[in-house]
């Protein structure tokens, strides 16, 4: 028996359940001739913003134990370069491909995604909810849930196919940021993003990181981003992709299995440009050997 890893994401019909995240993946161009792109259930590229950005000065990446830092601060082309530069391969992918969408303000959001709709080859957005909101006194999207709501809102007036919202962990309710973006008409919820944490070099005795405060990703978070998939999915009926420190088939079980009905790897793709293949290949195994003959069966099954 093959196991069936076909699941059903909003509007997303994918074959497996198995992302790659927004950021760890570039423009999928970079991994042609690495990675069977076929393979992948859904591509979620690097985040776009209104105009190119150039991120933050470095030192912007740092290791640490069983993770890694980062503080990239949304280098991107911009949407124009993307839509001209970018789009024309990701086309010519036999996946889904969604841009994952950033901004400061409102009209940003709606700038992007409004540029993003004129033009074929993408089968939706995710909602980049971590950036700050300029036009609210510096107050994050993602930590509020009446802007969370108001942006995704928005959004949704705007974007045609499938609207993920991506909610930041570092919060002290994520169900009711999740709930915010299922008012707001998002289709899915994608969960989570970098934990904010810091490294100092003790030879230096200075951060590792040009800004201090970096996002913290990888094994290390895995444990807290399964906690986080637990408390949304009690809270939400719209689907639920998981991510955090997924290296293996049975990580990605263990999300499955708290209440995702998708995962995303991340991290794993920077130690092995395969490593969502391989991912799904090792759930695949994990459910032929529990003899479980869809993955749809295990969605929350842990929730009793």
């Amino acid at each position: 028996m093959t196991p069936d890893l076909s699941v059903r994401v909003g509007p997303l019909a994918l074959k497996t359940p198995v992302f790659v995240s927004s950021g760890t993946f570039g423009y999928a161009s970079e991994y042609e001739g690495l990675v069977d792109l076929s393979a992948i259930g859904a591509i979620v590229v690097k985040s776009l913003t209104l105009d190119p950005r150039e991120g933050n000065k470095p030192p912007r990446i740092a290791e640490t134990p069983s993770g890694m830092l980062n503080s990239i601060g949304l280098q991107n082309v911009g949407v124009d370069a993307f839509i001209a530069d970018k789009l024309p391969f990701l086309r010519r992918i036999p996946v889904p491909v969604l841009a994952n969408v950033a901004g400061a303000t409102l009209d940003e959001y709606e700038a992007v995604c409004r540029k993003l709709g004129d033009h074929q080859g993408l089968a939706g957005v995710e909602v980049n909810i971590s950036c700050p909101n300029v036009k609210h006194g510096g107050m994050e999207f993602g930590t509020n849930p009446t802007a969370a709501e108001e942006v995704t809102r928005r959004c949704r007036k705007i974007v045609k196919g499938a609207l993920v919202v991506k909610l930041s962990p570092n919060v002290t309710d994520i169900a009711s940021i999740a709930r915010a973006a299922e008012a707001g008409g998002a289709d899915a919820v994608s969960l989570v993003n970098t934990f904010l944490g810091a490294a100092i070099d003790t030879a230096t005795r200075r951060p590792k990181l040009s800004t201090v405060f970096g996002g913290l990703s990888g094994p290390a978070i895995r444990p807290l981003a399964v906690r986080c998939v637990w408390q949304v999915a009690g809270a939400v009926k719209i689907p639920i992709i998981g991510m955090g420190g997924i290296m293996t088939g049975e990580d990605a079980a263990e999300f499955i299995l708290a209440g995702a009905t998708a995962v995303s790897v991340g991290t794993a793709s920077f130690l092995d440009p395969a490593a969502a293949v391989a991912v799904t290949d090792g759930l695949r195994e994990y459910l032929a050997r529990h003899r479980i003959a869809s993955v749809k069966e295990l969605v929350g099954a842990a929730r009793g």
